[in-house]
């Protein structure tokens, strides 16, 4: 474990999730809901591909019938960064006020929203909020307004977390937001939102899915800290027995419907599973945490240099999150198997149910990801994103500014550790 069991472990694990309306229309009736909150005037956030398909102007013509103006703004900029979160909260600030945000698109439009309603209704700057040590991780003074999350991609869970994710330019690292009001109050999840999704997308973004259901399964447990004083709890606490069932079951719909969903974007009970897993995953992490895959996700994207992935905007070199996530996952859960042996064993069998135990056991989990990276197109490792040995000072150093993230781990990670990672993470087959 990461650690020697304390004097006085905790006792106690938190669990905190949104109001949830989850099925095909289940958009449609946004105008109602915020309507029950007394909602005059409402700000659509969203960015421009999203609104190309017409989604998020649909929602908010939808909300006239209940006496609510809605103005879409659709500024968002696919993988958030400092500049972009603070021009989207300029716009809101100089537009407002605003009753409540709706939020409809991938984590990007979701943690957009996020930021801006922080600091709309907060005094302060950015850094002042973003996680230690790249920021002050200061607490919000005021209560934040109503936030409804539309998520369009299935993945990144955002419309069930606290967590609010950016990169910092200056600094070439993505860091984040954590705080408990910084949860939506509604997550609206509509399948048929998700149609329009490229193939590259959906294979980005499910890993996503995926890489929060495995890290929350096997991270720390709440029960091998030291007891909290309840001013100290956090959102993430440590896997506990309500994350674990989310967990368990976003594994077995990805292990059921994740290759339909990238080979054949128009089926239904696919998609559908889809978001339903991506839901559950997100119910999951949002309370137990992530650890490894994620904190070397952050430097990876933070860090890119001229990687274009189908499906996503070609204008600027990225490395989509849940991409990133996936590069180091078989290794990251190769390094981790010794902490929870039955946990990994666990988590194989339910996302590969058809294949065979490998003698080494260690190897299952890692071979059953791997082998669904290949069947969805992800890069080989690191080096199919451009990256090479002389990258991996870099990466290491951004990785272990997760620190958060990485005392979410089962094992203590030191720097040696994530080089070690990285280093077999350049190719994976």
């Amino acid at each position: 474990m990461s650690s020697t069991v304390p004097a006085r472990p905790e006792s106690v694990f938190t669990y905190g999730a949104p109001a949830l309306k989850f099925g095909p229309g289940a958009s449609d009736e946004i105008g109602f809901d915020l309507s029950q909150h007394g909602v005059r005037r409402v700000l659509v956030i969203t960015d421009a591909g999203v609104a190309a398909t017409g989604a998020p102007h649909r929602i908010a013509e939808r909300m006239t019938a209940f006496g609510i103006g809605a103005h879409v703004f659709d500024g968002v900029h696919v993988e958030p960064t400092d500049a972009s979160l603070r021009e989207a909260v300029d716009h809101a600030r100089a537009s407002g006020p605003w009753d409540a945000f709706v939020a409809v698109g991938g984590g990007s439009s979701i943690d957009t929203a996020k930021a801006v309603n922080l600091l709309s209704t907060n005094p302060g700057t950015l850094m002042d909020y973003i996680n230690a040590p790249v920021g002050r991780a200061l607490a919000p003074e005021n209560p934040l307004k109503p936030l409804v999350a539309v998520p369009t991609t299935t993945g990144t869970g955002s419309e069930s977390t606290t967590i609010c994710v950016l990169d910092v330019l200056e600094l070439r690292v993505k860091t984040g937001i954590s705080h408990a009001r910084l949860r939506p109050t509604l997550a609206v999840i509509d399948p048929d939102l998700t149609f329009t999704l490229p193939a590259g997308v959906t294979a980005a973004s499910g890993m996503d899915i995926l890489c929060h259901a495995l890290e929350s399964y096997t991270a720390r447990p709440y029960d091998t800290y030291p007891r909290k004083h309840p001013e100290q709890r956090v959102p993430y606490c440590g896997a506990n027995p309500i994350s674990d069932a989310w967990s368990e079951r976003a594994l077995q719909l990805l292990a059921r419907s994740f290759r339909t969903a990238v080979r054949d974007g128009d089926d239904p009970e696919a998609r559908s599973d889809m978001a339903l897993a991506a839901t559950f995953a997100g119910l999951g992490f949002g309370n137990a945490g992530v650890h490894i895959p994620h904190a070397n996700a952050y430097p990876i994207a933070g860090r890119v240099k001229d990687f274009h992935p189908a499906g996503y905007p070609a204008h600027e070199p990225m490395v989509p999150h849940g991409m990133a996530v996936s590069l180091t996952a078989p290794e990251a859960f190769r390094f981790t198997f010794s902490a929870q042996p039955e946990r990994h064993l666990r988590a194989a069998e339910l996302l590969a149910p058809g294949m065979e135990r490998p003698a080494d056991a260690a190897e299952y989990l890692p071979t059953a990801i791997q082998r669904l990276m290949r069947d969805i197109g992800m890069p080989d490792g690191i080096g199919g994103v451009g990256y090479d040995k002389g990258d991996i000072p870099a990466l290491v150093d951004g990785a272990m500014k997760q620190q958060r993230l990485l005392a979410t781990a089962p094992r203590e990670v030191t720097e040696d550790d994530l080089a070690g990672i990285f280093d077999r993470s350049l190719s994976l087959w």
